[in-house]
């Protein structure tokens, strides 16, 4: 393939790098740094706190969460707009320009000199779908199926789904059967830890939970619903993990559970178990039946009577099998080939002017292999 000049946009909110808090901003990560192993130049345009093998341009020193921490910023909209902004003033320096950023962005893709790909990473709105209408030509590509499922077909016909990865490498596997049920996520009532501390308990299994509550009214709800319930015995609380905690935190159990009720995207947490051979079992909704295999990674249910059924299913599952499975779908560098197919697609479309300093043959007569 042709070395290609890439622009990658994530979200400011977490920092883009290795066990990065931010869903999206790790996938960029796995990205930018496969892009670039494939020889490409890549340039993301994110907080200076990112660690990513890729060129960095920054306009903030920390990301938003740290910079609201230490009190150095309030507002996000102001710092994602100048992000945007930025890289479409150089766009005339890349061949393509791949935001991930979300729907609303994609009319500021006509600003850009090069082609633009949007990357849709959360649930699609009624007013994803009017945008995504009224600029039916955009490049648009998801994360999962049912995120899409929404959009009418005339224009989701258009859309290509390329599902997250995981660095499979960087999370440890155990063979062993693991000594609790574990919890990872926002302590909100959508993602309903408190439906996972019931299941542990109707099965007879202690659980830990991981993670913290990231606004007020999840703070309310954590300290009504959840804080009551630990007892350090049956029902742990670790708080919020880091990669290498996370890693040792999946590795160790049993199986994670994951009983959102609200709609998600993809759920990048139930590979990352995987990765470590650790079995998934969910509530039947959302992204579930795309990520998991029934039978062989996991099992999922409708009711938390179901799931308390197929907690014993689960943990025969053979572990190995179920990191091999895994991997096999959602391995870093099969998400790397299809966004590299994705951009040639783009670029062959020809329906932007080519950058000042690249030939049309260069830019829009791309060769699809990786």
């Amino acid at each position: 393939m042709t070395s290609l000049r890439i622009a990658l946009i994530p979200p400011l909110w977490a920092k883009v790098a290795p066990g990065t808090v931010g869903g999206v901003e790790y996938m960029v990560h796995l990205l930018a740094d496969g892009l670039v192993a494939r020889g490409h130049a890549v340039t993301v345009f994110t907080s200076r706190d990112s660690a990513t093998k890729a060129s960095l341009v920054s306009l903030c020193d920390y990301n938003m969460i740290e910079a609201m921490e230490r009190g150095l910023a309030w507002e996000y909209e102001y710092y994602e707009m100048s992000n945007i902004a930025r890289a479409l003033t150089c766009s005339s320096n890349f061949d393509v320009i791949h935001m991930h950023v979300g729907a609303y962005a994609i009319p500021l893709g006509e600003l850009s000199r090069a082609p633009v790909l949007h990357t849709l990473h959360n649930p699609v709105t009624r007013d994803a779908i009017w945008q995504l209408e009224r600029n039916a030509k955009a490049h648009v590509t998801a994360v999962g199926h049912r995120q899409i499922a929404e959009i009418p077909e005339r224009r989701r016909k258009s859309i290509q789904v390329i599902h997250n990865a995981c660095d499979f490498a960087a999370f440890e596997f155990s063979p062993g059967p693991g000594r609790y049920l574990a919890y990872l996520g926002r302590m909100g009532p959508e993602k309903a830890p408190h439906l996972a501390i019931e299941i542990a308990r109707q099965a007879g299994w202690p659980i830990v939970l991981a993670g913290m509550p990231l606004d007020d009214s999840e703070r309310a709800y954590f300290a009504e619903k959840i804080q009551p319930l630990v007892d350090g015995q049956n029902v742990a609380y670790i708080g919020p993990v880091n990669h290498v905690q996370k890693s040792a935190f999946l590795r160790d159990a049993a199986a994670l559970l994951f009983p959102v009720q609200g709609e998600e995207a993809f759920g990048l947490v139930m590979i990352e178990a995987m990765a470590c051979g650790t079995p998934v079992i969910a509530w039947h909704g959302s992204s579930v039946a795309e990520v998991v295999e029934g039978g062989k990674t996991g099992y999922y249910g409708d009711s938390v009577e179901e799931l308390v059924k197929l907690v014993p299913n689960a943990l025969a599952l053979d572990r190995v099998l179920v990191r091999q499975l895994a991997q096999t779908r959602y391995g870093s560098q099969r998400m790397v080939d299809e966004y590299l197919d994705a951009y040639c697609t783009v670029l062959n479309a020809g329906d932007r002017n080519p950058p000042a300093n690249s030939s049309p043959k260069e830019v829009r007569q791309i060769q699809c292999a990786s």
